[in-house]
């Protein structure tokens, strides 16, 4: 409000001062002069002129300066006749009456100039002068009442110090109703940070900055959020996978005690504690693995050397390499392809990670009569969707919506219980890496499809 008053009255004065120019000023050789100049200029001429018995003299400088403005001068004696001129147009008579010499000084603007008109008061003998300025000069006299004036004074000064005061008292009230606003929105910031914030009302001159204060406190409490369930996440996730290192190592280091017994012991048995032993020492190798990429996923340390493939002859054999595989060797697990000559730029041993991470991910959570199957297809804009979809228990909306998170474990984990916790959040970055994505669709009792979609090339050759 202060500024608003500033600035209209800084226009005002400025546009006063511009009127007052524009009315009252002419354009002259030295500059703008106001509009009495040209009268002031007459009056003093006469200070460079003396007319003493009948002879009249101008100093050099009264010649330079009606040259310098573009001025002429006449002199006229007592009778009106004139006794020199000096630049003075052919349509100015020689000779005046009193009355004409008296109109002439009060005429306006005529025949290009407006004419000015003075005696010379020093001289002993009577000697009038006039002078033509090229100017649209208007003359006139303001008549005023002043008794009234006098007394309108008082009245005057009154009104000038009750607007003052006003003027003063509306300033204090303005600041201070203004140090209150900012003090609230200076308790708002103070209280954001501490968490103790309440949305103000966005209305009024500070309408949009309450707007903001709000946005930015319901940006923070998100952010808060989402920090709590992070580190909610982290730490359950730490415990789990803590968990998970130490089951394997009870086995090996209960079979390793029992072949360093000093006893003798079958070459079957032996065996058997052997494979046991293997076997566990697999399961934390995995475990480490699946620490190691996913941090160098995050940190963009992970080698990416993509290059032209058949996706389809790739698939097939990543497919055939988990049927294979003696732990999933009597589940059903199929593999279709829609585009039998569709050639992508892949890193096949990352996207092999991924597809393998979608797979044992619906074979290690769902009962043993799962059926997987894996299909590839392009959508209408010649992506490649490589699906993986399988009839088991299927996922809620919240399970879906924090697949992907690093420290996210699934409720539906009794059946294989030691997984990492990182296998699709370890897919989903293969596939970011990749210019892709990962979807999901799932229903409970009615099964998930994970799809991937990535760019592909619709050639006819490709890499091996």
């Amino acid at each position: 409000m202060i500024l608003l008053l500033s600035m209209t009255l800084l226009a005002g004065i400025v546009t006063a001062i511009g009127l007052f120019y524009y009315m009252f000023s002419i354009p002259e050789p030295e500059g703008m002069s106001l509009a009495s100049w040209p009268q002031t200029f007459t009056d003093n001429f006469s200070s460079w002129t003396t007319y003493e018995d009948g002879e009249l003299s101008i100093e050099p400088i009264g010649f330079d300066r009606l040259d310098e403005y573009g001025l002429w001068i006449q002199f006229l004696d007592e009778a009106g006749q004139e006794i020199f001129s000096y630049g003075k147009p052919a349509d100015y008579p020689e000779n005046y009456s009193a009355s004409e010499l008296l109109a002439l000084g009060a005429s306006d603007y005529q025949n290009g100039y407006t004419v000015f008109v003075n005696s010379l008061e020093d001289s002993e003998e009577i000697c009038s002068y006039c002078i033509g300025f090229p100017y649209d000069i208007g003359k006139y006299i303001l008549h005023y009442n002043g008794s009234r004036i006098s007394r309108l004074s008082p009245v005057a000064r009154g009104i000038i110090l009750a607007a003052l005061s006003a003027l003063i008292i509306i300033v204090l009230a303005y600041g201070f109703w203004l140090s209150r606003k900012l003090s609230g929105i200076t308790k708002g910031i103070q209280n954001i940070s501490l968490r103790t914030y309440r949305p103000l009302q966005e209305s009024g001159m500070f309408g949009e900055l309450y707007s903001t204060l709000n946005k930015m406190d319901r940006d923070i409490c998100r952010a808060d959020q989402i920090s709590n369930e992070t580190e909610t996440m982290r730490r359950e996730w730490i415990a789990n996978i803590t968990h998970d290192l130490k089951t394997p190592l009870s086995p090996i280091k209960g079979y390793a005690e029992l072949l360093a017994d000093n006893s003798d012991k079958e070459k079957q048995a032996v065996q058997i504690y052997g494979s046991i032993i293997l076997k566990n020492i697999n399961h934390i190798e995995n475990l480490i693995n699946d620490l190691k990429l996913t941090y160098q996923l995050d940190s963009g340390s992970m080698p990416f050397h993509p290059k032209k493939v058949r996706i389809t002859r790739c698939v097939k054999e990543w497919i055939i390499d988990i049927i294979n595989d003696p732990a999933f060797g009597n589940r059903d697990i199929t593999f279709e392809s829609m585009i039998p000559d569709q050639c992508a730029d892949i890193d096949s041993e990352l996207l092999r990670r991924a597809v393998t991470n979608l797979v044992t991910n619906s074979l290690l959570h769902n009962p043993a009569d799962t059926k997987v199957s894996v299909t590839l297809d392009t959508d209408k804009n010649g992506r490649m969707l490589l699906s993986v979809r399988d009839n088991g228990n299927g996922l809620s909306k919240s399970e879906q919506s924090k697949l992907f998170e690093r420290y996210y474990r699934g409720t539906n984990t009794k059946e294989k219980p030691e997984g990492s916790g990182l296998g699709l959040a370890i897919a989903g970055q293969i596939a970011a890496l990749h210019g892709g994505e990962i979807t999901v669709k799932s229903q409970p009792g009615m099964g998930t499809e994970f799809i991937i979609h990535l760019p592909c090339e619709n050639e006819e050759t490709a890499a091996p």
